[in-house]
């Protein structure tokens, strides 16, 4: 077996890349702000959050005057390198059971279901290719410690009387990924995977055609949350009526949100086109695969027959600034690429074709939240915590409405308004999460080693669930 080779940062994720080289895709330039203007509805964040947002407004009100403004370019972020899991929130329906009770978890999944079917509708209505399919997703055991770890979901669906869990065996799991490391697993019909920068670039364009004003390469160097609002930026602001915060990981920079969110690393590593390798694991439709491990794996293919595997939970450093570490980080690939080999060795000598990562917004239930600042003109969405590419789509309908005062059902969700946990105050936070990190990552790899973890060891990596915090799967 060779050694596999670290491929170089190029700057960008594979997805981005790919989809910037297609014209459909990459679509008109939108330059940066150069003049003062005036809106309705300002936008901050060209992600997905930003992106439906701008998109719901305009739904309710096609005379709405929406700018939005990226840093960046419009999928630059989070929405244009991860994994393109298309999830709603079935996977936590055992945690928002406790936390809201039977009917509000149900309302809130059922709300999430149909994000999911919205977006592949979306990408047909508007003629682009995001390869969105809804082919569910599996969630396996990659080890024999996590064997098992499904059965509150399992109970909580059989006491909710609900059908569209399947638990699996062992040979069941491998008939559909034939992966020599695992075991039984659950698969859920409720979920798909996408292009993600395809997605966000496609919206991006639905968005200049609507009329939205887009500004990329614009900073915001102030905001003002009166009345009006006021973005300014290097070279003009915007006043607005109305402004929302769509700014995902960045949003630990702002003193409100410095402790009700905290930044973890997530990254990819894409292998070459292998398809005969992949026709051998059997995995031949679009299904997403996880297991669950306190740093997940998130795994899944290209129609062109390449595996796209992540790792969740890494950190670079002590999390107080996001750095360019947080989008390479050398150390955290060559643990992905490893991980990728343990669970697929006949990839072993298959090329690594990129390798690229990000920050992503952790709160401390594992949930996205949605509200208003004080004075009531400016509004926010985040802490996905690596899952928001079907949420996103749910929060932009809620934060169009609030941004436009318009009452609908999908403002009584449970998340709007929600009071997240709060993390503890600095230093204790990022040398905390540090420690917990390191802690979460030795045990997982001993226990991938199928070895028991070093008791101190495991007491500090399960120290966050004891203090009530949800980070993991």
């Amino acid at each position: 077996m060779r050694m596999t080779s670290i491929p170089p940062d190029h700057g960008r994720s594979w997805w981005l890349r790919e989809a910037l080289a297609l014209p459909e895709f990459a679509g008109e330039p939108c330059p940066p702000l150069a003049a003062d203007t005036k809106a309705d509805v300002v936008v901050l964040g060209g992600g997905y959050t930003g992106l439906w947002t701008a998109w719901f407004v305009k739904q309710l009100d096609p005379g709405a005057e929406v700018v939005l403004l990226e840093q960046d370019i419009c999928g630059g972020g989070p929405s244009g390198r991860n994994g393109g899991f298309v999830n709603s929130f079935w996977g936590d329906l055992t945690n928002l059971c406790e936390r809201f009770g039977d009917d509000a978890a149900l309302r809130l999944c059922r709300a999430g279901e149909d994000s999911v079917t919205a977006i592949g509708a979306f990408c047909a209505a508007h003629g682009f290719d995001a390869w969105f399919r809804a082919d569910g997703d599996l969630g396996a055991a990659s080890s024999s410690s996590q064997v098992g770890e499904w059965a509150d979901t399992v109970v909580t669906n059989d006491r909710l009387q609900l059908n569209h869990l399947q638990v699996l065996t062992r040979d069941e799991v491998r008939a559909r990924v034939d992966s020599p490391v695992l075991h039984g697993g659950v698969y859920s019909s409720y979920g798909a995977t996408v292009h993600p920068a395809r997605l966000a670039r496609g919206l991006r364009n639905a968005l200049i055609a609507a009329g939205v004003r887009i500004y990329e390469q614009t900073p915001v160097t102030r905001f003002g949350t009166g009345d009006p609002v006021i973005a300014e930026t290097p070279q003009g602001r915007v006043t607005a009526g109305a402004g929302v915060l769509a700014v995902n990981a960045w949003a630990q920079h702002w003193k409100r949100f410095k402790r009700v969110i905290t930044v973890r690393g997530s990254y990819i590593v894409l292998t070459a086109p292998a398809p005969d390798l992949l026709a051998q694991l059997g995995w031949s439709d679009g299904m997403g695969l996880w297991d669950f491990r306190e740093a997940l794996h998130y795994v899944r293919t290209t129609p062109d027959g390449r595996i796209a595997f992540g790792i969740g939970g890494m950190q670079p450093d002590l999390a107080r600034h996001i750095d360019p570490r947080f989008a390479y980080d050398e150390e955290s690939i060559r643990v992905a690429i490893a991980d990728l080999h343990r669970m697929f060795p006949t990839f072993a000598d298959v090329a690594i074709d990129a390798a690229w990562g990000g920050p992503i917004d952790v709160s401390g239930d594992h949930l996205p939240f949605f509200g208003s600042m004080e004075r009531g003109s400016v509004h926010y969405g985040m802490g996905y915590t690596g899952n928001g590419v079907g949420p996103a789509h749910l929060g932009g309908r809620i934060l169009a409405h609030r941004a436009l005062s318009k009452y609908d059902d999908v403002l009584a969700l449970p998340l709007v308004d929600l009071e997240p946990r709060k993390f503890p105050p600095e230093p204790i936070r990022s040398v905390g999460v540090a420690v917990a990190n390191r802690a979460i990552h030795v045990r997982d790899e001993t226990l991938d080693d199928e070895r028991d973890p070093n008791p101190f060891v495991d007491f500090v990596a399960k120290l966050p669930r004891r203090l009530g915090y949800h980070l993991g799967p």
